[in-house]
């Protein structure tokens, strides 16, 4: 086990305020693998004093050498990038190959994209006989989530960088020692002292006095629509600006004439992965009726073969929470298909893959949010009742429709109240916005429209 000291503020590995620790947990093995400084309120004031004395430089500095440290950043990345997976797989629990190639090369490619932002964003543009000026909106404080931990720091980060605003992020306690690591990489890349600042925590702790701190501008929360709505709240009675991207229930539409089997099997494979603690899954799965068992059986058989290929949940609290909603999907009538309650190894925090059929839209487990390898099949009727169930939650995070004639799967997603669509299987895009409709949150993260996030607008009339 490693004892790991300080926080990263204003330039350097600082002593912390007080002497209580976090465990970091491996979740496949249930053993301590590190400690790290839980901070307090001095802690988080600290940081946030020390973003604020460096703003006005780092806004100031010109967008073409904010791009430039951006683009240093993005290097070391790429150069410790089998380092960071490796962190990822240990804290996690993520298979080396999803820590190598999402949990690490995702943020690569994400701060690549913001390093080029910022050297062509029109930061100044004329419009009648006004100049419009996009400007930083200041301090910005980051608490971000243990289901992709370096993404959603990169994700935060990197914009609010380019923006020329300042940060100070408190990373999720589950998932710390990444965060560390992309702190020695901000350091290496030459940004300046007080730029970036991170304080590791728990959330009632570091994290309320993060939301609540009078020198934050702006903040920027991804977590449970709970703590979203407490941030929401907070942020608010302090007139100040947030970005929030909470919970998902998202659906998978397969439409009549879609090619079921491919469907079927790109919707579990989303599902499954990162363990199905990801907020953008396609959690429920809606089939016609004619199609109904036929895809129930081969969703099954596709969930039984990430038996032994996907990781645990992050702790103990995350696998009892999915075994909890696993046991009221069958006490409310839902048929197991596949998986159940029951750990597949002996040691660690692991759920076996889960497919519910015969579930309808009112079921807990078609409308609450379960974040682990669960998946419901339900059945629909006509295309009006598979969008009013896929409409029929209080999320509206992300989604996919399957079509055999795309203009008929694009004019299904119009109508879809959420915030992004893959159609017939469309792959990621790191400059797409992300973000969601009703209670999965407030703004955008991602390409442009997640650059904007960190601006304010000021307008000269001559």
């Amino acid at each position: 086990m490693k004892a790991h000291d300080g926080m990263y503020i204003d330039g350097a590995w600082r002593p912390a305020a007080g002497p209580g620790v976090i465990e970091v947990v491996n979740p496949a093995d249930e053993q301590v693998i590190a400690t790290v400084p839980a901070g307090t309120v001095e802690d988080v004031d600290a940081a946030v004093r020390a973003a604020r004395a460096a703003l006005p430089g780092w806004a100031a500095t010109p967008p073409a050498e904010r791009a430039a440290r951006l683009t240093a950043l993005r290097d070391v990345l790429v150069a410790r990038q089998d380092e960071i997976a490796e962190t990822v797989t240990a804290e996690l629990g993520s298979p080396p190959k999803l820590s190598q190639t999402v949990h690490a090369g995702v943020p690569i490619a994400v701060t690549g994209s913001y390093a080029e932002l910022a050297a062509t964003y029109a930061f100044e543009e004329r419009t009648g006989n006004s100049t419009v000026l996009h400007e930083p909106v200041g301090v910005v404080g980051a608490i971000t989530p243990w289901n992709y931990p370096l993404h959603q720091i990169v994700a935060k980060t990197a914009p609010a960088l380019a923006a020329g605003c300042t940060v100070v992020v408190k990373p999720a306690e589950d998932t710390p020692l990444v965060a560390r690591l992309f702190a020695e990489a901000v350091h290496e890349a030459g940004i300046p002292a007080g730029v970036f600042n991170l304080v590791t925590g728990l959330g009632p702790v570091a994290g309320q006095a993060l939301a609540e701190h009078p020198g934050v501008d702006l903040v920027s929360f991804t977590g449970s629509t709970a703590v979203g709505r407490r941030i929401g709240a907070i942020a608010s009675g302090m007139v100040k600006k947030v970005a929030l991207e909470l919970g998902g229930k998202s659906a998978n539409v397969i439409l009549p004439g879609a090619d079921l089997a491919r469907a079927v099997n790109v919707g579990v494979a989303n599902v499954m992965s990162n363990s199905g603690q990801t907020c953008s899954a396609w959690t429920r799965m809606l089939v016609h009726q004619d199609r109904y068992d036929e895809a129930v059986e081969l969703a099954a058989a596709a969930a039984a073969k990430y038996g032994d290929r996907i990781g645990p949940l992050v702790s103990a609290t995350q696998r009892d929470r999915v075994r909890g909603y696993i046991a009221k999907g069958v006490a409310e009538g839902a048929r197991l298909a596949a998986g159940g309650p029951d750990s597949p190894h002996e040691r660690g925090y692991y759920v076996s893959p889960t497919v519910f059929a015969d579930v309808t839209p009112g079921m807990t487990i078609a409308q609450e949010e379960i974040f682990g390898p669960v998946l419901s099949v339900l059945r629909y009727t006509d295309e009006e009742d598979a969008l009013r169930i896929a409409n029929g939650t209080v999320y509206g995070l992300a989604g996919a429709v399957w079509a055999a004639d795309e203009t008929e799967a694009v004019a299904f997603a119009r109508r879809m109240e959420t915030g992004q669509v893959d159609i017939n299987g469309g792959r990621f895009n790191p400059l797409a916005p992300f973000g969601g409709y009703k209670q999965s949150g407030v703004g955008r993260e991602l390409g442009a429209h997640g650059l904007t996030e960190y601006l304010q607008t000021k307008s000269f009339q001559f």
